[in-house]
């Protein structure tokens, strides 16, 4: 096999592993109501019992990026996608909150696991074709997510039940994952490195910033429809309208980034992404009508786009901690982020309001663009 077909079908496996966590994770979203409902749970504890799914992320993201070092990406994202798909349908039958907790603990480590080992081989596909790929990939992870919540969407709205609906899913996200693993590169460091680093110098500062773009994006998620519907610019049945905006403008920006990284460098588009989103943030916040509003979320997600492939790509090459702890740092602070902005954004709403709230994020996605250069000046293309 030459080194050019061995290159594509590594490519091929790594875009695959992208799809099938996106899918993955998407296809939980419309059971949460279902689960809700069958384990007889309030708003208060639904929430405790969802932040296990990302307690079981955080806790497993360092031990797959260990046995990813080990062992090679393979088996990581093996077992990580298979777990994934056999996890699911236990969350479409658990009817008490202990079974919910343990199968979302579990189904989050799994998550864990696959997005750490198939962003390492993403890194190392990467360096050996010497163009920029990490954008394309994190697009895909997004196509995922629209595939996985979609069919689960379609087939609960048949009248299908959730049970066999997530049967029909796994045996899809299992097919993704034998389809990917024979195709991935062997990626093995052989060093023995400890399961946790606590992230140092160019790697602290990649961290930071990845805690910041996912508590972004997980506050939009969780609070930009009620930003809309609050200031009156929609009806609350069209509040989701702008969350939806953003995605679709974030996976079109990341489906041309890897072309705009490959022609103006690291650094021009990390600060110009972060100024972008920023603009989109302000533009939203002083937003008087809904058009504005809209263009606004459309403005954040093109901006803010290409902001995490490039810290993967950066954690993968920078020269400060081996490549497997920088991007375990990465995801865990990403996820870490993730999980604690909806919960920061809703404690400082009750305090000084949901509008003055948002003025945070604006202020933390401002330090992206401000401290770039700290993060690209190593490697800035």
């Amino acid at each position: 096999m030459t080194e050019d077909v061995q290159l594509s079908r590594a490519k091929l496996s790594t875009r695959l592993a992208f799809i099938a966590a996106g899918f993955g994770v998407a296809c939980w979203a419309p059971l949460v109501p279902f689960a809700k409902t069958r384990c007889h749970l309030g708003d208060d504890t639904m929430g405790l019992v969802l932040l296990l799914l990302g307690a079981g992320s955080i806790i497993a993201m360092p031990l797959a990026a260990n046995l990813s070092a080990r062992f090679s990406s393979k088996p990581v994202v093996l077992s990580g996608g298979v777990g994934l798909a056999l996890i699911l349908p236990l969350l479409s039958i658990v009817s008490s909150p202990i079974a919910l907790g343990v199968a979302l603990f579990a189904f989050g480590a799994s998550l864990g696991s696959l997005d750490v080992a198939m962003n390492l081989h993403a890194v190392d596909v990467e360096r050996v074709s010497e163009k920029p790929l990490m954008s394309g990939f994190h697009a895909l992870f997004s196509v995922g997510g629209f595939l996985g919540s979609g069919i689960v969407t379609a087939l609960l709205s048949r009248g299908i039940a959730p049970s066999s609906s997530t049967i029909l899913s796994s045996a899809i996200l299992v097919l993704l994952i034998l389809m990917a693993i024979p195709r991935m590169l062997s990626n093995r460091e052989m060093t023995n490195q400890p399961i946790f680093a606590i992230p140092r110098g160019v790697v602290l500062v990649i961290a930071i910033f990845a805690a910041i773009s996912f508590l972004v994006e997980g506050a939009l998620l969780d609070w930009s429809a009620l930003l809309l519907v609050g200031e009156h610019l929609v009806s609350a049945a069209h509040g989701g309208l702008g969350y939806m905006l953003f995605s679709i403008a974030m996976t079109f920006s990341r489906l041309v980034g890897d072309g705009i990284v490959a022609r103006f460098g690291n650094h021009i588009v990390l600060t110009l992404g972060g100024v972008t989103a920023l603009l989109g943030l302000c533009g939203l916040l002083f937003a008087s009508v809904a058009w504005i509003g809209f263009v606004s979320f459309v403005f954040v997600g093109l901006g803010a786009a290409n902001i995490v492939p490039i810290l993967f790509r950066l954690a993968g090459t920078q020269h400060a901690m081996p490549k497997g702890l920088a991007v375990a740092a990465l995801t865990t602070a990403g996820y870490a982020g993730m999980l604690t902005g909806p919960a920061a954004i809703g404690f400082l709403s009750k305090g000084i309001g949901l509008h003055n709230a948002f003025w945070f994020l604006v202020a933390l996605l401002a330090c992206v663009p401000i401290f770039g250069k700290h993060v690209t000046v190593e490697n800035s293309h």
